[in-house]
């Protein structure tokens, strides 16, 4: 096949699956099967489009329905693989099935790997805490979700439940430390290590904020939207507010109103930033 190149912002024309860089980046993830990884991204994107479908359980948990045939057809394998794959994650802790019975598909919860606590899981009159093994394939095929509704600003990051804020807190440092390469970016910007630490800290009080709102440029947004948004980040988004404070001409008033504004339009407008600078020197002959 003869592929075409992309040109200018040609590759936001598809849709994407999310796996997150830590399941690549952390040790203890090493010698999960990259197939294994993949399914967890596709059982991500189903989280995001369950609570459309209202299946949340009585405790608030957001729980999926995902075949062993449906499976098979998403990664192209047999039935025999897509076992194997399954409990892998099991055997991870980062899926949990719990049965139904009466050849109903099987609930699963998809674990929040920032906090891997046991925590029962009821499904009638059984109680079924941490791995929960795999026996035969389902009777029948469940609802399919419904891909085209899936709002990835809609979808629940928040799913961390902790014994405090502080443990809540430290949860999410550990994780996003990493995932965001803030000691990259301190080596990469040695005089801008204060400010770094600045902007990580306005992330984390976004995340583990009880707020059921967050005001941006004036306009209240859901606090799940902004959460959502601000788990999107990468350490490209970071160096981008930087950028943007340092071009800043006129005085903030409110900086940290500034950075969580600057944060959450980040995914969406650094492109076009980085556009027009490259556009204004080649017209000055930069480059």
């Amino acid at each position: 096949m003869d592929f075409g190149y992309f040109h200018e912002e040609e590759s936001e024309q598809f849709a994407f699956y999310r796996i997150p860089q830590v399941l690549f980046k952390d040790e203890k993830f090493a010698k999960l099967s990259t197939d294994a990884k993949v399914l967890y991204g596709l059982f991500l994107n189903r989280v995001s489009l369950s609570k459309k479908n209202h299946w949340i359980d009585d405790e608030g948990r957001v729980y999926v329905y995902y075949t062993l045939v449906s499976i098979q057809e998403d990664l192209h394998c047999a039935s025999q693989k897509a076992l194997k794959l399954l409990k892998e994650l099991e055997s991870y802790g980062l899926i949990e099935r719990v049965k139904q019975g009466l050849c109903k598909p099987d609930r699963i919860y998809v674990k929040n790997f920032i906090l891997l606590q046991e925590s029962p899981v009821r499904s009638g009159e059984n109680h079924h805490t941490g791995v929960v093994k795999i026996t035969s394939p389902e009777c029948r095929e469940s609802p399919p979700n419904n891909t085209e509704l899936n709002n990835t600003e809609c979808s629940n990051t928040n799913l961390i439940l902790s014994k405090s804020r502080e443990d809540e807190r430290e949860l999410y440092r550990q994780y996003l430390y990493q995932s965001l390469d803030i000691e990259i970016l301190k080596e990469r910007y040695p005089y801008g290590v204060e400010e770094i630490d600045e902007i990580f800290d306005i992330i984390l009080d976004v995340l583990c904020s009880n707020q059921k709102f967050i005001t941006i440029s004036g306009d209240k947004k859901p606090i799940n939207v902004v959460k959502s948004r601000f788990m999107k980040l990468d350490s490209s988004h970071i160096q981008f507010v930087m950028d943007s404070m340092k071009d800043k001409t006129t005085k903030v008033r409110n900086v940290k109103k500034y950075i969580v504004a600057a944060l959450y339009n980040a995914p969406i407008t650094i492109n076009n930033y980085y556009q027009s600078l490259v556009q204004h020197d080649m017209a000055t002959g930069k480059i």
